[in-house]
């Protein structure tokens, strides 16, 4: 089953996971070893983030290796500009409203 990015990301877990293997590939017993939770948690974190395209795990020898394939990231990132561009807009013309009416009057001292 392929799971979509969007699950990848909803836990912090997964999240921070994401955030070490983005610095360097590491092997399953050092993910684990960054988190206060079984192993099998964090295989079970691991295989969605494979399912999700997020992580590739690579045979090294007699270790298992997770790298990090942030290419699929760019769904989130494309489905997040559409909300920063529309509340830009709005903010925007905030910004211009607030502007227009706390202009100093040309009659007041």
């Amino acid at each position: 089953m392929r799971r979509d990015v969007f699950q990848a990301i909803a836990d912090p877990t997964r999240r921070e996971i994401i955030h070490l293997l983005a610095r360097r590939p590491l092997n399953l017993n050092t993910v684990a070893e960054h988190f206060d939770i079984s192993r099998p948690a964090v295989s079970k974190h691991i295989r969605i983030l494979t399912e999700c395209g997020l992580v590739v795990i690579k045979q090294q020898g007699r270790e298992r290796h997770c790298f990090a394939d942030l290419g699929r990231l760019k769904d989130v990132a494309e489905w997040a500009e559409q909300y920063r561009t529309f509340w830009n807009k709005k903010l925007d013309a905030l910004d211009a409203f607030l502007a227009k009416e706390h202009k100093p009057s040309k009659n007041k001292k």
